[in-house]
């Protein structure tokens, strides 16, 4: 298998000799902040990878200039 960085938090994926993703391997900081008890279910799991992913969607944004309304406007028409 093969690893290969994406620059999303130092996340790797594994793949095989295709390029076909077999696994996923993350930093333990951020395992850490999704499950920080042990023994945590698959359901607190998918809520703590959608809390992150949103939380990080909202950091993101309050980082992101707003647009007036015609500076939007020309956006979406270019």
């Amino acid at each position: 298998m093969e690893a290969a960085m994406t620059a999303i938090a130092g996340i790797e994926y594994l793949t095989d000799q295709d390029g076909n993703p077999r696994a996923v391997v993350l930093p333990i900081d951020l395992w850490r902040h999704l499950l920080p008890r042990e023994g945590a279910s698959v359901e607190e799991l998918t809520e703590a990878v959608e809390d992150y992913c949103l939380g990080k969607a909202m950091d993101e944004g309050r980082q992101t200039p707003l647009l007036s309304r015609g500076e939007a406007l020309d956006f979406l028409k270019g």
